[in-house]
């Protein structure tokens, strides 16, 4: 089983010092992935369409404060060394194709080969309304066809593309992404259409779960996998093409739960108990949200994870990795002994050349004096 957790790149904790320090200890307590959600902009008013609470209003900071993901991933990759930087997921119609396919590329190039890309379709119509996007009503089949786009971007020597929505003569993309043939596309959501674009296009499934409406404890995901399996199978894919990961909310408490326990929160016993039944479905990367914590809380929290539920999936914990060193920084201290270094030799060869002199001289009066 890998792990993953995920980081708030809106509301009040979405600052530099927050990013880096939740970043930073992911990365350094060998945890295989980090992910950032997606969002521009926020209208001031919207319909209630989010998919993701029982009532379909979504709640976002007043101030409209989101860190465009992309750009949090690329300063993430300079502040990490090995964990992988994940988009949980980038809403693909509304960006430019080509640009978008670029910038990917890059940040999987500068950051050694790390990214996974997920992506979806949105929601939020106002918010295609504010980006010029193509129709909302259309936003699916942009999907798809942008996929598409990146897929020949990154592959091809010289690529070029006629759609529906986008063409481009034959032109030179470079760099390409480290990872061959591509970065892994995960594809989000559990509706019927998602999870055909997954067995059509998909290297992973990324479902979000156990945030009413959406459910998906152990059978109801099982169920969804088996779906999946013969989806993929249907699409000329072989079955186990598609990584199904599973992206939920976790907190650790202690109290007694009347009734059925929610999976993922409890007792460290009961979580591993829980991560064991979705990897009994078909589950091999498991995503947390740390929802309404404090920053504090959150560090405490992957702390806690790392000493109480890890050590029951890996046989030891990765050690944890000193800070980075970036490459201006090590030339200044290098420098900076080179220059030290100098000084005290220059010292030494001075002291040396009047301890000489000195020696000289008084040779040279006792030979007066006789």
């Amino acid at each position: 089983m890998k792990f993953g957790w995920s980081v708030q790149n809106s509301g009040g904790q979405a600052t530099e010092a927050i990013l880096t320090a939740i970043a930073e200890k992911v990365d350094g307590q060998g945890y295989d992935s980090i992910w950032v959600s997606d969002h521009v902009v926020v209208p001031s008013q919207m319909a209630p369409r989010y998919p993701y609470s029982s009532d379909g209003k979504f709640t976002a900071d007043p101030s409209g404060h989101v860190v465009e993901p992309l750009a949090v991933l690329c300063y993430l990759a300079a502040r990490t060394r090995r964990v992988m930087l994940g988009t949980s997921v980038l809403i693909l119609p509304y960006r430019n194709p080509v640009l978008t396919a670029k910038v990917l590329a890059s940040l999987d190039y500068l950051s050694g080969g790390r990214l996974i890309l997920g992506i979806g379709v949105g929601w939020m119509e106002e918010e295609f309304q504010a980006m010029g996007s193509p129709p909302f009503a259309e936003r699916g089949d942009v999907t798809d066809e942008y996929v598409r786009i990146f897929k020949e971007c990154w592959t091809k020597d010289e690529p070029s593309f006629e759609g529906r929505f986008y063409r481009f003569a034959p032109l030179k993309f470079a760099p390409k992404p480290i990872q061959k043939p591509h970065p892994p596309i995960w594809i989000g959501g559990h509706t019927p259409v998602a999870m055909r674009r997954a067995a059509r296009y998909g290297d992973g499934w990324q479902p979000i779960g156990l945030r009413p409406p959406a459910g998906l404890r152990p059978p109801e995901l099982a169920a969804e996998i088996a779906t999946l399996r013969r989806l993929t199978v249907e699409a000329g894919r072989p079955p186990e093409s598609v990584e199904v990961s599973f992206r939920a909310p976790m907190r650790f408490s202690d109290d007694r739960v009347a009734g059925e326990r929610t999976p993922f929160v409890g007792r460290a016993s009961q979580i591993i108990d829980d991560i064991r039944q979705y990897a009994a479905v078909g589950v091999s990367h498991q995503v947390f949200d740390l929802l309404g914590l404090s920053p504090a809380e959150r560090l405490a929290t992957i702390d806690r994870f790392t000493r109480d539920v890890l050590p029951a999936f890996r046989e030891r914990p990765a050690a944890p990795r000193p800070p980075k060193t970036t490459r201006r920084a090590a030339t200044v201290r290098s420098g900076a002994g080179a220059v030290r270094g100098h000084a005290a030799a220059g010292a030494k060869s001075k002291t040396a050349t009047r301890k000489s002199a000195g020696s000289t001289a008084r040779a040279a009066k006792a030979r007066r004096r006789k």
